[in-house]
């Protein structure tokens, strides 16, 4: 009988140069951060605003846990690439959108961005111990990567410009602390 597979821990510098998707895995991470710097960018109040999309209406805390249940959906998926026992990726894409909303529907801030980073830590260390590309893998890393980043970040942009420009326009600065919390990162 073969010992438990453990997941390698994430290397903070980044994959072997060799790896297969070493320069997938590096344009996920800069894409992770910069979601993480905006919305470190606002308060608590303004992450729970409706209006990054309308019908439905989408706050910041909606968008991170959008993209964390697809980060944890792709956990899940690479690890069964990696054990054999993918079955494939035909994938209801709106049925599992529709499900991940309803599931992060009512779970306050804080759930929704540990749920995301630990959605995300896992994935990593899931993709660091694919040693070969495969076509099934490369969907997912576009699914759930940064290309998918790159589909939800321009607007998150804007509306997160716009949810600053109306506390300044409003004269009123966050309180102390009301931007970062510990371990946002």
């Amino acid at each position: 009988m073969s010992e438990p597979r453990l997941p390698a821990p994430p290397d903070p510098t980044g994959p072997p140069p060799e790896h297969p998707y070493a320069a997938e895995i590096e344009a996920e991470r800069r894409g992770w951060y910069e979601v993480g710097d905006l919305v470190r960018a606002l308060t608590p109040m303004e992450r729970m605003a409706p209006g990054y999309q309308r019908d439905p209406d989408w706050t910041v805390r909606d968008v991170v846990a959008h993209l964390g249940t697809w980060l944890a959906e792709a956990q899940a998926q690479f690890e069964r690439i990696s054990a054999g026992t993918y079955e494939g990726h035909d994938i209801d894409i709106d049925g599992l959108n529709a499900m991940f909303l309803a599931a992060m529907a009512d779970q306050p801030w804080d759930v929704a961005w540990v749920q995301a980073n630990a959605g995300r830590t896992r994935m990593v260390q899931e993709w660091f111990l694919l040693d070969r590309p495969t076509d099934e893998a490369a969907w997912w890393i576009r699914k759930t990567g940064s290309d998918h980043y790159a589909e939800h970040l321009g607007r998150l942009r804007e509306w997160v410009a716009e949810l600053i420009e109306q506390r300044t326009s409003s004269g009123s600065a966050p309180p102390d602390g009301a931007t970062a919390a510990e371990g946002d990162r």
